[in-house]
């Protein structure tokens, strides 16, 4: 029963995002816009989630020297967020069906010299970033534009048929997937070989596998995977976040993050907060490209810090 039920899972999943892979290019964002809109609807504790989480974090975020940001409520900023996530939904259908090269055409690198600099020292790059803008589109152009392959940890699917499918097609443009059971041993040897590994570190983990740090004004978990494996190999740390702007992307890649040596826990946990607080950094300047839905400070209380 079970397999006939993955086969239909993905024979359904295959269909759909084929019928918005065959879009005309001037459809995809008004079509998106469409289908972000409807899932807020359809999600509306997802949604609740959203802008329960903006409204915490505003007060933190206006007063940063740096936030200007228009739509300034929570039901604004939630709204477009949706509408972002409904447009890169259909244009990762374009590319996961072959269909995405204007998509990754109108892709703009900015400080693509700090990756490079970071890889001339021969051991390998960890591309730090987070659920903003289109992150499935960021490491295929990043991976197209270095014209290397690029290792992303990824959570194997429930369902082995679509985790199959899912893989062949990311793999069509050059990156591989690491799967998280075995995350480390595969990442060590990528970066032996001088690769690059694209991390997605902005989700809730639990307390044995993180630090606790400042997020936002509140207390948050989070993982300290990319600061352990940075020290244990000598890998740099460089982040870099996508987000949209009109109808094209930009990738802002930043300078290698520096880390103390200070090996107890208390020296960890502030090299989290380093990686943490460039993610900040990232939210305060773009907030409707992060993925607000997720419930970020489980764990540890989602209480407001001073």
């Amino acid at each position: 029963m079970k397999v006939i039920f993955w086969s239909f899972q993905v024979a359904f999943f295959y269909i759909l995002t084929l019928i918005f892979a065959l879009l005309p290019a001037r459809l995809v964002c008004p079509t998106g816009s469409f289908i972000g809109k409807l899932g807020a609807f359809v999600f509306p504790k997802r949604r609740q989630v959203a802008i329960n989480n903006i409204r915490l974090a505003l007060p933190t975020l206006m007063k940063n020297p740096e936030w200007s940001s228009l739509p300034h409520t929570p039901e604004e900023i939630a709204r477009m967020m949706f509408c972002h996530l409904g447009i890169s939904f259909v244009e990762t259908c374009r590319m996961y069906h072959g269909r995405g090269k204007d998509v990754l055409e109108r892709v703009e690198i900015r400080g693509w010299e700090y990756f490079e600099a970071a890889k001339a020292r021969g051991k390998g790059v960890i591309v730090l970033t987070g659920h903003c803008g289109n992150w499935e589109l960021a490491s295929l152009a990043l991976a197209r534009h270095f014209n290397t392959s690029m290792s992303v940890v990824a959570r194997r699917q429930d369902n082995p048929y679509l985790n199959s499918m899912v893989e062949k097609i990311r793999q069509r443009y050059g990156n591989m997937i690491i799967y998280k059971d075995k995350a480390i041993r595969n990442m060590l040897a990528v970066i032996r070989n001088n690769g690059t590994i694209g991390l997605l570190v902005d989700q809730a983990v639990f307390p044995e596998d993180g630090a606790l740090i400042d997020f936002l004004g509140r207390k948050a978990w989070a993982s300290k995977a990319p600061i352990l494996l940075s020290r244990r190999s000598g890998t740099a740390i460089v982040p870099a976040f996508i987000h949209r702007e009109a109808d094209r992307h930009i990738i802002e890649i930043h300078p290698e993050l520096v880390f103390s040596n200070d090996t107890s826990e208390q020296g960890v946990a502030a090299d989290v907060q380093t990686y943490s607080s460039a993610i900040e950094n990232f939210i305060v300047h773009h907030p409707v490209d992060w993925y607000w839905v997720h419930r970020r400070w489980k764990r540890a209380g989602e209480l407001a810090c001073g």
